[in-house]
């Protein structure tokens, strides 16, 4: 009796440890890819691998800002209007032909776009201003966000869900629900370039490709990590990250400890529009358009859904870009294996939202059991 109660007090002894370990998600991971490989096959496959981390990178990169907005308690739910709205003045400035056709009852017709193109179409510093233009756009949005939660008091729900509706049907409205295509190889190559052909050459290239390999070390790929690295270098050597974290943790606290609580706020929501309008910049690029609905329908969904499963929590507080991107891997390979069983995209949601929700429940879990131990 004592050798199976040792034995049973073992195994829940190592549960405990490992679901309250900050590496559960990776470990979950791991063993999802194993299991899951075995049915499908073609999972581990190198193509299928860099297809599924060409899905990893701007979702990576918006995800990023979330990480940022849920460590002090918020939400930003206007990301994905941020995303198509800046994708479509980006297309605005470089596209190189429109179709009249499909935009000759666009507002912006005759004005921003002609048949001959956006803005700056062809011109040598186009894409350098449409990516600044876009960038600078999106991080405006979340200034705007930032200043009406930080010193109107507005709860981030509202105020991100207003930007929602106002920026995804204004890019609706811009382009009469069309997508601006034609866009010059310079800013497609953002989105689907690689290293292989710049150091390598094409004969190479071309073998890899003949090989039916595509290569792992892409523009997005290094955009959204150097994105990535750089939030997490200003969440845990910052002074910057210190306040964020404070403020999750207890903003009235804070502000007495002298935090600059207001200042915080508005700098994350910043941050927030600036990593969606990096995304938004992988997304045009790698689909050659400005989209006006890229960041609507499930985006949303996996964006919080990435961040939260990696560990972010919504009490705010806690999280660290590193658990985001784990968070990333695991909600792309779960899409990915979805998809492989033949799912239809409402089971696929309902999939997806049910392990959002548990990945909440077992936060909640998490930290009471952590309260417990004193830990934290």
């Amino acid at each position: 009796m004592g050798a199976r109660t040792t034995r049973g007090l073992g195994t829940a002894g190592f549960a405990r440890r490992l679901l309250l370990s900050e590496y559960f998600i990776l470990y979950l991971t791991v063993g999802y890819f194993a299991v899951m490989a075995v049915f499908f096959p073609e999972l581990a496959s190198p193509r299928n691998l860099s297809n599924q981390l060409s899905n990893v990178w701007p979702l990576l990169a918006v995800a990023v800002g979330q990480t940022f907005v849920i460590i002090i308690g918020g939400i930003d739910l206007s990301q994905g209007a941020i995303m198509g709205f800046v994708s479509v003045l980006g297309a605005v400035i470089v596209t190189t032909a429109v179709d009249p056709a499909l935009f000759n009852g666009s507002p912006i017709w005759g004005l921003l776009i002609s048949e001959q193109g956006g803005l700056l179409a062809g011109a040598p510093y186009g894409v350098v201003v449409a990516v600044t233009l876009m960038l600078a756009v999106g991080t405006l949005i979340g200034l705007v966000n930032g200043s009406l939660i930080a010193h109107l008091k507005m709860p981030p729900f509202m105020v991100t869900l207003i930007g929602l509706m106002l920026f995804s049907s204004t890019a609706i409205w811009l382009t009469q629900s069309q997508n601006l295509v034609n866009l010059p190889p310079e800013f497609t190559q953002l989105g689907a370039g690689d290293l292989v052909s710049v150091y390598f050459g094409e004969k190479v290239e071309a073998t890899i490709k003949r090989r039916d390999i595509l290569p792992f070390v892409t523009n997005p790929m290094l955009i959204a990590l150097a994105l990535a690295v750089a939030a997490q270098l200003i969440l845990s050597r910052t002074v910057l990250g210190r306040y964020i974290y404070a403020v999750g943790a207890n903003a009235r606290a804070a502000e007495v400890s002298g935090v600059p609580v207001k200042r915080v706020v508005m700098a994350v929501f910043m941050f927030s529009g600036f990593c969606a309008a990096v995304a938004a910049v992988i997304y045009a690029a790698r689909l050659q358009g400005g989209r006006p609905t890229i960041g609507s329908g499930s985006a949303l969904l996996d964006i919080i859904g990435a961040t939260v499963i990696g560990g972010t929590s919504l009490a705010g507080g806690k999280g660290k870009v590193t658990w985001t991107f784990v968070g990333v891997v695991f909600f792309v390979l779960l899409s990915n294996t979805l998809n492989s069983m033949g799912l239809s995209a409402f089971y696929i949601d309902v999939v997806r939202g049910g392990i959002i929700l548990a990945a909440a429940a077992l936060d909640a879990l998490r930290t009471r059991l952590l309260a417990r131990e004193g830990v934290g």
